[in-house]
């Protein structure tokens, strides 16, 4: 079975984020900034979706759903489905997932939120390392949580935790730390940790008491020579140990507002039941369930795509931009580039993603918009047909070239 990865799908008039909404999320402060060129010529490698028409296999349980022809009140009752997410992580992960630790939840990100509140007090704060995903600030922002920041170590584009300053921080009163926010893969330099990273993190946070949530959304869009490890599967006594997975980055499924949250505490899990008692939506669960039990072989080609189009940026950064750092990630289809060699007077002006967006029409995000850490970086999403990547990449490379 093929898939044609390359073809060109138009999202106007969908109501998506990335087409039509990226105004106010990229230039949020300047709402109604003025470029040379038509909204619609943009090339658009920001957000984190793919460009990709989502699998067949999910499309079509979709239309058997809406074939039943009624969409009332739904939960998840389908013992199918528990044994579908089980198979998915053991033959994945060589994880055995406790369903009786699950609770459901619109997305990631909202669990983020509202697991702040349930595992920390209001004068217990937490910690993050930098570059970072934003909504992990967000979470503690909106929850009134100090968020303290760990910078990640950049040895010319590969990156590890600094433990030692993790142990410090978290040593230290003064801050009271009780929440770490892991992302495994991570977001945006596309590490995959080791189990001797995990090991080591995950040791520093239990022996001091501390909360870990392990973000592992990413998880199943590895290179084919990485191997992923959850973090629950190392620590599996420690009940502070809150993993969250979903469907959508992995069957380019955002919209349909799904995911997985393993809270083994029971406490807690409790309590998250007692205060988020929801339906779950009839269309997502069928979703869901598609993807993991019939979407592995498109997942497989889709990674081959996937590592075809970041081995091509990696040559058109050799030839044309030599200044650049860059490494293909690890996992994720998001590739974290550093351009500070070229940048610099840039940076002193104005935004990269609004220099990008000026000059060239393509809409990244600057590494401004990862926290801290991230200065002179853009992160550019590869998960789009060849042409258009290979003709966004051209466009950046030129106006950058207009300013060598």
């Amino acid at each position: 079975m093929s898939y044609n990865f390359d073809e060109i799908i138009s999202r106007r008039h969908t109501n998506s984020v990335n087409y039509e909404g990226w105004r106010p999320y990229i230039f949020r402060n300047d709402p109604n900034i003025s470029f040379p060129i038509p909204d619609d010529k943009f090339i658009r490698l920001w957000i984190a979706d793919m460009d990709f028409a989502t699998p067949a296999v999910i499309t079509n349980a979709i239309r058997e759903r809406l074939d039943k022809k009624i969409l009332g009140y739904t939960s998840q009752f389908d013992p199918d489905y528990l044994e579908v997410l089980k198979n998915w992580f053991q033959r994945r992960y060589n994880w055995t997932i406790n369903t009786d630790h699950l609770v459901f939840a619109p997305g990631v990100v909202p669990a983020l939120i509202r697991l702040v509140t349930l595992l920390t007090s209001p004068d217990e704060n937490m910690l993050i390392t930098t570059p970072s995903y934003t909504p992990f600030k967000m979470a503690g922002d909106l929850n009134n949580r100090k968020v303290f920041y760990s910078p990640l170590q950049n040895n010319a584009g590969y990156y590890s935790m600094n433990l030692a300053d993790i142990e410090a921080q978290l040593a230290d009163p003064t801050k009271n730390i009780r929440l770490f926010v892991l992302c495994n893969p991570h977001n945006p330099t596309g590490r995959v940790w080791t189990k001797e990273e995990l090991m080591a993190i995950g040791q520093l946070c239990l022996s001091k008491n501390v909360w870990i949530i392990s973000d592992e959304i990413h998880c199943d869009l590895l290179r084919k020579e990485q191997t992923h490890t959850p973090l629950a599967t190392l620590f599996p006594s420690y009940e502070k140990v809150v993993t969250c997975t979903a469907p959508t980055k992995t069957f380019n499924l955002a919209g349909i507002l799904h995911s997985h949250i393993f809270i083994p505490h029971q406490q807690i899990r409790e309590s998250w039941q007692k205060r988020y008692w929801e339906m779950q939506n009839p269309l997502s669960i069928a979703a869901t369930k598609a993807a993991y039990e019939n979407g592995d072989h498109w997942l497989e080609a889709l990674k081959l795509y996937l590592d075809d189009n970041l081995g091509l940026l990696q040559q058109m950064l050799q030839e044309d931009l030599p200044k650049a750092v860059y490494q293909v990630p690890e996992a994720t289809y998001l590739a974290w580039v550093d351009v500070s060699a070229y940048s610099t007077d840039i940076e002193a002006v104005e935004r990269l993603s609004t220099y990008f967006a000026r000059k060239a029409g393509v809409l990244v995000e600057g590494g401004d918009m990862f926290v801290d850490n991230g200065k002179g970086h853009i992160r550019i999403n590869v998960a789009c047909p060849r042409a258009v990547l290979q003709e966004g990449v051209t466009r950046l490379i030129a106006a950058i070239g207009n300013e060598r």
